[in-house]
């Protein structure tokens, strides 16, 4: 097996961090092993497990595990509006609401914002239908956005990778009206880089919601969630009419998800760093609310 690290630039400080992945073991056992293809089947194509996960972190019986989560992935509580011993259950904490100053974010219509905390890769320029994420294997526009991909081919794509360390609702990164949405079925695959690496088209097969939103300076934009392993369920607070940059557009129960923005070509420019980190096969560790992209005027 691969056990090379996966390597994240902290955007705060510009360090270089090796990410510690919480059941790494299991994640190459089940997707880099050739003797695990019946338990990758059993685990990551149905959802049985997921919802048992979900479950469970619903029950007022996984209050227990808050205060150790919060230690061991050194989660900073004073962001949050309601302290540690105020949840009712996991997912009650997981799905935490933080204080707005602890995510401030520049109201210029012409600049886009990440749309949740985690860590990103940027596409600045597609090569028509794929992409491929770092060490990955090629995903398809077409599969993940069926039925609207035809006028985002060839246009712009960020992913932004959530751990479950990380804030987990999910905000608009401008300003604009919804015009579709609609939730596709999956499956359940890990959308950890090493899962990435493996073949799944995870983007194109996992259960997921489509959003396109028109904008007035960028064109039209989709916003899709990503589910994974572990993720009890997509909630979409918002999901009809005119919405304003960093509104919340929902959240995920407990477990690793993606967001994934497809921009038109020739609509926006990723910011600089993005860029750089994403060409060096690096993602960046970023906070809901900072700077994602420009509008091409």
């Amino acid at each position: 097996m691969q056990n090379t690290p996966i390597q994240v630039v902290d955007r705060d400080s510009g360090t270089v961090f090796d990410e510690v992945i919480l059941g790494e073991k299991w994640i190459r056992w089940a997707y880099q092993d050739s003797s695990s293809n019946l338990m990758e089947r059993l685990l990551f194509r149905s959802s049985l497990i997921s919802r048992l996960f979900g479950l469970w972190y619903d029950s007022p019986l996984s209050r227990g595990k808050i205060r150790s989560v919060i230690n061991e992935l050194s989660i900073d509580m004073a962001e949050a509006v309601r302290p540690a011993e105020d949840y009712k259950s996991f997912n009650d904490f997981f799905a935490r609401h933080l204080k707005p100053e602890a995510r401030p974010f520049d109201p210029d219509p012409t600049q886009i914002v990440s749309p949740a905390d985690g860590r990103v890769l940027v596409f600045p320029e597609l090569d028509k239908d794929v992409f491929v994420p770092v060490k990955g294997h090629p995903m398809s526009i077409n599969a993940m956005v069926p039925g609207l991909s035809h006028q985002f081919l060839g246009g712009a794509l960020a992913i932004v990778r959530l751990c479950p360390a990380d804030y987990h609702r999910y905000h608009f990164p401008a300003s604009g009206q919804i015009e579709t949405s609609e939730d596709i079925a999956g499956a359940l695959h890990s959308v950890n880089p090493i899962a990435l690496g493996a073949g799944p088209d995870v983007f194109g097969e996992n259960k997921r919601c489509n959003t396109l939103i028109k904008t007035n300076n960028i064109g039209s934009y989709c916003f899709s969630e990503v589910g994974a392993f572990g993720v009890g369920a997509i909630i979409n607070t918002k999901t009809a009419g005119t919405v304003s940059k960093m509104d919340e557009k929902g959240y995920f129960k407990f477990g690793g998800s993606t967001v994934v923005v497809v921009f038109e070509p020739g609509k926006v420019a990723f910011s600089p760093d993005l860029v750089a980190n994403s060409a060096r096969g690096r993602e960046t560790l970023v906070k809901v609310g900072q700077p994602l992209a420009s509008a091409v005027i």
